[in-house]
């Protein structure tokens, strides 16, 4: 493959867990080229080669604090940091003209307005899961929601490591948005755990619910009860490689594409996208 086919990324937070997966996974494939890495300055990263740590082995590509040197060369800026740096990096990938991947969770109002506005300039992917095979649950569970009706309880339960920040993760409140428009809006609001004398549960109430233990990398199920049968649907990561091959799979279709915001719906299937 020739250099003009393949696609140019830049990974932000290329020192962390998902940005180095990120990086040895594009070492490997030969369908991109790492052309940039950024950190936070003062982050230990800063100053190394991409590839030494991610510890994939020497990529001569060089981390850096420095956003707009890291973008030099770039077709795609992939974004696996924390919300307070999505702003300046999404501004960046704006002002540059180039694609953007962000996976990042516990965005608030801020940032995506933010990413919502530099869509209209730039062609963005922005989804709280790049797993494949969670993208195809947000697919499946409201078919099945809308197929049950109110006669099934629904609850939503999800698992990840003990160093997570953000509770419930972005995955179950995109499951749980998906489902309730499935069910024509629910009247009943959906409850986040429970405790103490609850009653009997309300007519059409959507269960969700967080555990952090260990070093659990992330596990969604949504479960459909009703008298005498439930439906278990169950999504388990055993590696953070399936959101780094994601990741890249998305980049990759963001290459040449017009802008606007744009979901793992539209990478899957791009000839019949759901955003």
């Amino acid at each position: 493959m020739s250099c003009e086919e393949m696609t140019r990324i830049t990974v932000a937070g290329a020192g962390g867990r998902m940005g180095g997966r990120i990086t040895a996974l594009c070492a490997e494939d030969p369908a991109f080229l790492l052309v940039g890495a950024i950190e936070a300055r003062g982050h230990p990263a800063v100053g190394r080669d991409a590839g030494l740590v991610a510890g994939c082995g020497e990529l001569n590509v060089t981390v850096t604090a420095e956003i707009e040197k890291a973008l030099e060369g770039a077709e795609v800026l992939v974004d696996f940091t924390a919300p307070g740096a999505v702003i300046q990096n999404v501004t960046a990938a704006r002002e540059k003209g180039i694609g953007y991947v962000v996976g990042t969770t516990g965005l608030g109002e801020r940032e995506t307005t933010a990413i919502e506005e530099a869509s209209m300039k730039i062609p963005i992917v922005a989804a709280p899961n790049m797993a494949v095979g969670v993208n195809l649950l947000f697919r499946i569970a409201p078919m099945i929601a809308n197929a049950l009706g109110e006669a099934y309880d629904i609850e939503i339960l999800e698992m990840h490591h003990n160093k997570k920040k953000d509770a419930p993760s972005g995955t179950a409140m995109r499951l749980l948005r998906e489902i309730q428009e499935a069910r024509k809006g629910s009247a009943a609001e959906p409850i986040f755990g429970r405790r103490g004398m609850i009653g009997a549960r309300p007519e059409g109430e959507i269960g969700v619910h967080a555990i952090r233990a260990g070093d659990i990398v992330g596990e969604h199920t949504v479960l459909f009860a009703t008298g005498g049968e439930r439906i278990e649907l169950t999504h388990k990561a055993s590696s953070r490689d399936t959101f780094a091959r994601g990741a890249l799979r998305a980049a990759a279709y963001l290459k040449n594409r017009p802008p606007g915001l744009y979901s793992m719906q539209d990478v899957l299937f791009p000839e019949n996208p759901r955003s």
